[in-house]
């Protein structure tokens, strides 16, 4: 969340002896050596990439449905909605966060909770984040324990496994909204009243966010290459000389996977964690220096990961590519 980058005073008066922890999630104090110019056009930008992303998951949900993959892929349609649903809050807070609108009363406080904290954006991205570890396990599953996954794996597994990311995504974020959020003078802060909570929840949220995330990734397309390595090189010492047509698609989807772990690995990396270590070294480090400008940098890449994921998952779909090409309303053809 951009819970993270905090502003350290000594409140005297909420606390005489504890050290309490000031975050604007409105106006300039948003990121730390900000100004109110830079902080505008980052929220006209970010509601831009809101926009683009929610049509472009849009997009590729319809041509999911319509090329009638939806049932086939159920997980990753799933993930294309929690990546549509990130976009879809990312145009609404910073819309409302655009309109400046003055925080009194029960819509202020309100306002404060579910949006100006980004606590609905949060939603989403924390949801993708686990939406993206469950899918790559189910193919894990699928690839490395076949017999196993064919056997035990039920339709309702699967609809929990959907369901999870959105209620993780939700019970986490808002947990943290209720216990930090208020409205102080017109203004949405996040309040960490304790500094060991704080820090206890930074490294909490890197190691399951990032670290164990990233883990899994890299675990289970690395035990699926290795499978798809293995089929490949049986099939080799089985027949004659010359490939053979299950040799050259063995090959092709080798290739494939190689070029999926990677993208996915790399993509998930640069956009991701950058602005997590940054978070998470800043509310640590006593002597961490805030970064300026570049704090809008990592927050993009953030924001940009949910409006161009879904494109990794389903273009890749033969059946997906077609739905989309017959979308395009004109076609050169080429006079014989």
């Amino acid at each position: 969340m951009t819970e993270k980058g905090s502003i350290v005073e000594e409140s005297t008066e909420l606390m005489t002896t504890t050290e309490t922890t000031h975050q604007a999630a409105t106006g300039s104090d948003l990121a730390p050596s900000s100004s109110r110019g830079i902080d505008f056009y980052f929220q006209c930008v970010v509601v831009v990439i809101g926009v683009v992303g929610t049509a472009a998951n849009a997009l590729i949900l319809y041509a999911l449905v319509v090329s009638k993959q939806h049932k086939k892929l159920a997980l990753i349609v799933n993930q294309n909605a929690l990546d549509l649903a990130s976009c879809v809050f990312l145009v609404i807070t910073y819309s409302v966060k655009l309109c400046n609108i003055p925080l009194t009363g029960i819509l202020g406080h309100w306002l404060c909770l579910t949006t100006l904290n980004d606590t609905i954006v949060w939603w989403g991205i924390i949801g993708s984040k686990f939406g993206l570890a469950i899918l790559t396990a189910d193919r894990y599953l699928k690839v490395v324990h076949s017999a196993w996954s064919k056997k035990k794996i039920r339709s309702w597994m699967i609809y929990l496994a959907m369901v999870f990311p959105w209620i993780m995504g939700l019970v986490w974020n808002a947990t943290l909204a209720a216990n930090t959020s208020a409205v102080i003078d017109g203004v949405c802060y996040y309040i960490w009243k304790n500094p060991v909570d704080k820090i206890t929840y930074e490294i909490w949220h890197f190691v399951i966010c990032d670290v164990i995330i990233l883990s899994i990734i890299i675990f289970c397309y690395w035990h699926i290459l290795a499978v798809i390595r293995h089929q490949a090189s049986v099939m080799e010492s089985h027949s004659g000389p010359g490939p053979s047509t299950a040799q050259i698609q063995s090959s092709k989807i080798q290739t494939n996977v190689i070029k999926t772990m990677i993208l996915i690995c790399a993509f998930f990396v640069v956009t991701n964690v950058p602005v997590d270590v940054y978070f998470l070294l800043e509310n640590i480090s006593e002597s961490w220096i805030p970064l300026g400008n570049e704090y809008y940098a990592l927050l993009f890449l953030l924001f940009f990961y949910s409006s161009t994921n879904p494109f990794i998952y389903a273009i890749k779909f033969d059946p997906v590519k077609r739905t989309l090409l017959g979308l395009i309303p004109c076609k050169i053809s080429v006079a014989a």
